[in-house]
């Protein structure tokens, strides 16, 4: 079993750096204001093997909307979640990444009056949830306020992949 799980990791690494190199941005209404932005990233200080300080930074095209810095990442995927928690502006997601492991916190961020914080604490993801198409974070279709957070856990020596649905504060 062991094994299986280390080449499974081995196989699931050598295709996530392969995506690591795809630039591009996003498009939405990051600041409610009705008027789609675009989101881009851009890396510093890291080399190919991620020594460095590896920060990814999340720039817009309205320069009114502030940049954030998330670290450590080397690049990674930008999403549009839509308005998960229905106050006009469009969510962030980020998934990072890194030169190792198929394991990575997937970050989901809102805009407020004081910059961008994050919408619900960091999701544990490994790349098999991802192949699975089992996405991270979605809005619930049965409860107003709520979402849906897929994740990743190590339990009873295997990846399991959990749903619950969590309210938004």
């Amino acid at each position: 079993m062991k094994k299986l799980i280390l080449m499974t990791l081995a196989f699931c690494s050598s295709l996530f750096i392969a995506q690591e190199s795809v630039e591009k941005g996003i498009s939405g209404d990051f600041d409610g204001n009705g008027t789609k932005e675009y989101a881009y990233t851009k890396v510093s200080d890291c080399t190919d093997e991620c020594d460095g300080k590896c920060e990814t930074t999340i720039y817009f095209s309205d320069k009114k909307i502030k940049p954030f810095i998330i670290s450590p990442a080397y690049d990674g995927t930008l999403y549009n979640l839509g308005d998960l928690n229905d106050d006009g502006k469009d969510e962030i997601g980020f998934y990072p990444g890194w030169c190792t492991s198929c394991w990575h916190a997937f970050h989901v961020y809102t805009l407020s009056k004081k910059g961008w914080k994050p919408l619900v604490p960091s999701i544990s993801t490994h790349c098999t949830q991802w192949e699975e198409e089992k996405f991270p974070i979605r809005k619930d279709p049965e409860k107003k306020g709520y979402v849906i957070i897929t994740s990743s856990i190590w339990k009873d020596d295997d990846i399991k992949i959990e749903s619950t649905s969590v309210k938004l504060k």
